[in-house]
Order: structure tokens, then sequence, then C-alpha cells
């Protein structure tokens, strides 16, 4: 029967005459072309005008060039219209060309002139049949397939090729097996780790940077329903980089089960297989590698020469002793196991650390204590009552009248097993006990009776306020002393005999009063709720120096009438009855006045309001009847104020911190970190490179300005709030008052040398030198400005001189 398979060509052509039209990329080109489509080709190009889009593949690139170069050897391209070049092509070119492919193919396989020659035989068979085999392959061109020329609907199976050895070769699957190369891949990201666009719109880019969007997914419910309609969905699996469900072939299928059931994934290897004897017994005649000897076989090794000349190195310096010619190797020592002598006890080891022994028992573990270890029915509840943890015993001391009657004890088992914890688990330290004498860790201070003089006892105490006496101060002259009480009054005493010389009544509470420390004008300012008020003692002073005090205090209002007025502070003359009493100024403010402190030379004073914000802090000329706001804007609620005693330096005090600022540069220098909660009061060295402060919880601070801006020292021996703090101006000393009612007096001696650091010794502390009245002691201390005198005041009413 003669074969049925078509030619090579005319099946070719055939399955280009049924090929669909494919919408994925666009036809390749042919030679001829109709004038209709040549006229749809220049519609199309107007249309699109310029626009230059390359949607060909790059097999159709392919195509066009082979079409160009016209290679008469190669099979011809199809063109587009199989039916017309089928009817023009004669029987004799196709033929001819049948005959030329059939030749070059078999010299291609490699075959025999003989094998050409049946080869030749049979295609002449095959001719006679061509012309039948081609009309019903035109006839059935709905049924072809363009891939491989023949029916869908029956597999056609190769049983040879041209060689005329017999092949079987396996039916091809055109949706996996064959080559897709070729084909577009809808996601071209390339080779990238997924997981950097988790975070973006977008999976990747294309070839030509674009972004590629990240393809829509169905929900769970989506995946449920697909897997209910495809009974195949288990067969596949989502691949990331492409975006889409691959299914997998019975390859992969296999190899997934195999690695399931914990088996090779390659089912043709075998891991036992037989033994290859390479070295045996058996004495082969030739060798299994007769490969030349290497260079390394025969030159003398560098490395095992360095090795050499170290050991020959050591031996010279004597590091390595060789073995004498007569070294005999010892004997080992055999022990006789049936000697009576007994065995030497092992030495422990240097680090070894004997357990510590369990705690002998006391009497109230007896089982008939005395009756004063026994607890009582109330002991007994408080122990029941308490935690496991917190239990001072694990066991309540009980009395039985003979020792049989004594049950077993229910802890005994877990006390002994946190005992073998005790042993092997918790580590054992020997702690070296350092044999330092106490006495050393005490710094060597300087005994008190050195460095006297320094108050030790009450002198005088000044009598006549009804209220809390908040505010002392003493004249740069040291002949006076003022005070300001919660009973609205402000008394003048002489400092030697205790004598109230005068009394000025107030409207409201008296704050804060302070002399001038100029001395040729004698002045006292006082502060009592919006004002300050500024007073002249004309009763204890000389006629010629209150005469000239009167010009100095007057004279600020004719420069004041023609000065813009300042809505933060206003000076106003007194009443008549004001100015009987002593009174020539006053300094109305916006807020209540906590403090007021003078500059060094007597014609600048300064004014704490707490409770005015950014107006807090206030500096007012006396001369000029002037008033003017350092801060714009204050950095917490600001306590205490103090000008430096020698520099153009201003030092305020919030509730933790002390901000030093310069006045005439306008900045600041230093803040010190006080470490405190909230700071109650504030001085400054007479020298001006030190400053105390006291806190309302309970410490002194000392900072040397040179130093650091952290505490030098940092004193806590009250044991209330501490409400005042002052440095003698002469004398190496410095007090503290507080609430507990005790005056506590130091020795603080400041070293020209900056090498060294200052001297802080408590000398003396004036126990219960007032009393407590509604939780307040002492309030204020104030130094002598000549004498070592302290005076204090408190909330009993009273003041005090300790000499």
């Amino acid at each position: 029967m003669p074969s049925t398979r078509p030619t090579k060509k005319a099946a070719a052509k055939a399955a280009v005459k049924a090929a669909p039209a494919k919408t994925s990329a666009p036809a390749p080109k042919s030679k001829k072309r109709t004038v209709a489509q040549a006229q749809q080709d220049q519609d199309s190009d107007d249309e699109f005008g310029d626009v230059a889009i390359d949607m060909a593949s790059d097999d159709d690139d392919e195509m066009d060039n082979e079409a160009e170069e016209g290679d008469s050897d190669d099979d011809e391209e199809a063109d587009e219209f199989p039916e017309d070049d089928a009817q023009d092509m004669s029987a004799a070119d196709i033929e001819e060309d049948e005959d030329e492919d059939d030749s070059e193919g078999s010299y291609m396989d490699g075959d025999s002139l003989v094998d050409s020659q049946e080869e030749n035989d049979d295609l002449e068979e095959d001719e006679d049949e061509e012309g039948s085999d081609f009309d019903d392959l035109i006839n059935n061109e709905d049924d072809i397939d363009p891939n491989f020329g023949h029916n869908l609907d029956e597999p056609m199976p190769v049983e040879s090729d041209y060689n005329p050895i017999k092949r079987e070769y396996p039916e091809i699957d055109a949706e996996y097996d064959s080559d897709s190369s070729t084909e577009e891949n809808e996601n071209t990201v390339g080779n990238i780790p997924m997981e950097w666009y988790d975070d973006y719109p977008h999976i990747g880019y294309d070839v030509d940077g674009k972004k590629i969007m990240r393809p829509a997914t169905g929900d769970e419910l989506d995946k449920f329903l697909s897997t209910m309609d495809d009974p195949d969905s288990w067969l596949s699996a989502h691949n990331y980089k492409q975006g889409q469900d691959v299914k997998l072939s019975a390859e992969e299928l296999e190899i997934i089960r195999r690695l399931e059931g914990n088996r090779i994934p390659d089912a043709d290897y075998n891991p036992y297989e037989d033994q290859v004897e390479f070295f045996s017994s058996h004495t082969e005649i030739m060798p299994l590698s007769a490969a030349p000897e290497p260079k390394r076989r025969f030159i003398p090794s560098k490395h095992e020469a360095k090795r050499i000349m170290k050991i020959v190195r050591a031996i010279r310096e004597g590091r390595i002793v060789p073995r004498k010619s007569g070294y005999v190797p010892p004997k080992p020592k055999y022990y006789n196991l049936w000697n009576d002598s007994e065995d030497k006890p092992r030495e422990e080891h240097v680090m070894h650390i004997t357990a510590p022994k369990m705690k002998l028992p006391t009497h109230d573990e007896s089982y008939n204590p005395p009756a004063e270890y026994l607890p009582t029915e109330e002991e007994i509840k408080e122990w029941n009552e308490m935690d496991k943890e917190d239990r001072p015993k694990n066991y309540l001391p009980q009395k039985y009248n003979a020792l049989r009657n004594v049950p077993g004890y229910g802890q005994f088992i877990q006390e002994r097993f946190e005992r073998c914890l005790d042993l092997y688990l918790a580590p054992r330290v020997r702690k070296n006990r350092l044999n330092i004498d106490p006495e050393s860790l005490i710094p060597k201070l300087p005994s008190p009776r050195d460095l006297q003089p320094f108050p030790t006892r009450l002198a005088i105490e000044y009598l006549g306020h009804t209220g809390r006496v908040r505010s002392i101060s003493v004249d740069p002259s040291g002949l006076w002393l003022a005070s300001g009480s919660d009973d609205k009054t402000v008394r003048v005493w002489e400092i030697a005999t205790g004598r109230c010389m005068t009394t000025y009544h107030l409207d409201e509470l008296v704050t804060s009063v302070v002399w001038g420390p100029n001395k040729e004008v004698a002045v006292l300012a006082v502060t009592c709720g919006y004002k300050v008020g500024l007073i002249l003692p004309e009763k204890i002073f000389s006629p010629e120096l209150t005469l000239h005090s009167e010009e100095y205090l007057r004279a600020g209002f004719a420069n004041a009438a023609t000065a813009e007025p300042n809505p933060k502070a206003s000076w106003k003359q007194p009443t008549p009855a004001e100015f009987e009493q002593g009174i020539r100024v006053w300094v109305h403010l916006q807020k209540a006045v906590k403090q007021v402190t003078w500059h060094r030379k007597g014609d600048y004073f300064s004014t704490v309001a707490p409770d005015a914000n950014n107006s807090a802090v206030l500096i007012h000329q006396l001369t000029k009847h002037q008033t003017q706001q350092p801060f714009k804007k204050t950095k917490g609620a600001v306590q205490r104020v103090m000008f430096h005693p020698t520099k153009p330096m201003f030092f305020v005090a919030t509730q933790r911190y002390v901000r030093q600022y310069n006045l005439q540069r306008q900045e600041l220098i230093k803040t010190m970190m006080t470490g405190v909660k909230w700071i109650s009061s504030l001085d400054v060295h007479p020298a001006g490179d030190n400053l105390i402060i006291g806190s309302y919880d309970k410490r002194l601070c000392w900072f040397d300005l040179d130093l650091s801006s952290k505490p030098y020292k940092t004193l806590r021996y009250h044991q209330q709030a501490i409400r005042s703090v002052a440095y003698h101006k002469r004398y190496p000393l410095f007090a503290s008052c507080a609430d507990d009612g005790n005056v506590q007096i130091f020795h603080g001696m400041v070293y020209n040398d900056l090498l060294q650091n200052p001297l802080i010794v408590p000398v003396k502390i004036l126990k219960n030198a007032h009393e407590r009245i509604d939780a307040l002691g002492a309030l204020c201390v104030e130094w002598h400005p000549t004498q070592p005198w302290l005076l204090s005041s408190g909330a009993d009413h009273t003041i005090k001189l300790f000499s």
C-alpha cells in the first residue's frame, strides 16, 4: 500500500492555507501584494500619521530577512494567498524542489549513497499519490493544524524519518512540549525578587522601562469557585513572576509525589549501584592513571624547609632539648590492689569552694518549745494571710507532749530538693573582705575649733511682730535691721540693743525687704502685694544723709513726666499720710511681687512676679524712674533673681535651673543643672565665682561657676524644706534654714588658686532655732556685714541674733 503521508513542501503549503488569523502578532511579509491590500495599508498609514509602532516579533524579522535575500536553496515562504499560488505552480516545479530538498536532507543526515538511492525510490512511489493527498488536504482545511499539517481529530503517529533506521518518537503536546522561547510573555519583569514591589501598585518594568501594573486578583470566594468549576485545579501552581497559574506536567507531579514520600526525586537514579573496585587485592598489569608525575613531587618543598628551619632555631636557642643517647623511657608503675595501706586523701583544687552548711535548728523548731516561742492566735491568722514568699518561716512552732506524737514534716522533700538545687546550680563565689579602716574613708576635715569664729549661741531676740516674719535685711553700716511680716508691718530695729526704732503700716502682706547697698543713700525697698515701696527712714539717719536721700529719690519724677508711660510698671507718688510715714515712691506692677534685689551700685533694682509670665522679671532704674523688661519670654516660672557682685552678670533661678546672663552683650552665658525639683532661694558668693541654692526637697547645692554646670557639692542635712540660704560678705561662712526649725552653719573657704576646690565643712547646727507653727519653721537668714553674727526669722513671730 502506498504511503499516505504528504510531502514536506505540500504539507507546509496546506498548513499555511488552513492557518487561522492570529491577533497576537502580525502575519509575515509576502512578496505578492494585491492592490486592495496596498490601498488598505495606505489608509491605515493615513489614519495613524507619523506614529511608528513596532509590533513585529523577532521571528517576523528573521522571515523578512530571508525573503529579501531570496535564497533559492531554502524552502519558499508561505504566501498570503496559497490558493492562487497552488494553481500557478506546476507539478514539475514542485517535484524538482522536493527532489532537491530530499537529497540534501539525506546527505545532511550523514547517510551513505546506497541509503540515499533507496530513499529516492521510496519518494518516487510517493509522488504518484501526491495529487490525491494534496486534494484531500485542501478539502479538509478546517481540520488542519497550522503547525503540523494533519487532522487534529486523529493523532499523527510518526514511525520513522528519512533515515532507514526505524525510530519511535513520543507524541508531542502542542501546548506544553513545544518551544515557547519565541512566545510573548505578559509579565516581563525578569528574574528579580517579587517582594521588592510589595508596597507598590506595579510589579516591575518591561523592556521599554514602563511600569507593569499588578494584575487583578480574585478574593477567596473567587478562588473557591474556580476550584469547584475546574476539576484539574489541583494540577496547577501559581507562578508569581509570570503572574498566572501554570499547569504542572506529569513529570513534575511525579517529582512532588516522590518528595512527599521521602524518596529520591529522580526515578532513574540508583543510590545503591554495584561497587567498582578500582583499588583491590588483584595486581593490575597497567596503571589506572598514566599521567606524568607533577613537578612538585621531585622539588624540595619550601614549606617543609621553613618548618625544619623553625625547629633548628628552637634547638639552637635551647627551647627544644634533644634526648640524650642513653635515654630510657620510664617504666609504668604498678600498684598492689590488695595492699592494706590507706590511700592518701586527694588534695582539693585551688579554686574549690566548699558548700555552705545548713543552718542549725533553733528553739522554735523543737517539738516542745518554750511558751514564749509559741505564736498567738493573731500571729497565726496574720501568718496564714501572708503570701508564701513574704513569710519569714515556712512553719509555725507547735508543742507536742511526746516525740512519738510528732507527725511527718510536710516540707521535708521540698527543702531537700531546694538544698540539692543550691549545691549543684548556685554558683559559689569567695568574697574577699577588704580590711579597710572606716576612718580612712571619711575625708580629713579640719576641726571646727580651728575654723572659728562662727555663731554658736543665741545673743538677742527681737520681739514685736504678730505674724510670720518672712524677710529681714541688714543695712550696709551694720547698725540697723529691717523686717517684714505677715502682720502688714515693716519694722526697723537697732541690732546692738534689740529696740524697735520705727514701724511702717502697709495695706498688704510684706514679702520682701532689702536695704539699698549705697551707703550715701538711705533707702529701704519693700514689696507688698502688687507694689514696691521705697522708704526713707528719717528717724535713724542724720539730717544731711536724709536730705541727700530725699533729693535722690524725688529727682526721678522730673524725668518720668517727659517719658512715655510703661504698661508693665508705673511710678507714682505716695499719699500725704504715706509720705508722713516715710514712703517716698510707689512702683505699681501687674502681678503680685515676691522678691526685690538691688544692684551693687544702688541705682538699679529688680523685682520678681512669678505670675506675670513674660514680664515676671523687671529691672527698674531709680534715678530716671524707668522700667525695662530684659526677657521677651521666660522659660519656666521664675523663683529668684540676683545681680553679680562684681560683673555685669544676672542670675535667674527657675524651678529647676539657674541661668547666667551677660547684661552688656545680652546673651546667655551658662545654664546650671541643679538636679532639684523646686528651687526656693539663691545667693552668690562675694567673689562671684560660686553660688548656692536651696530647694524645697531638702537639698543645698554649691556650684563652682568655673568648674562645671553641675553641682560641686550637694548637702542633705535638713529634714524639711529649705527656705533661705546666705553667704557672709567678709568671712568664709554660709548658712541655711529650713522648716524643721534648725539653722545650719557651714565653713566655705574659696581659694584664689583655681586648681584647688572649695573647702566645705559643717561647723554648727542651731537646733530648734525657731518653733514650728503650721508646718513652717525658720523662714529667712541674714549675715551681719562686718561681724560673724547670724540673724534669722521664723514662723514663731520672732527674730534672733546668734553670735
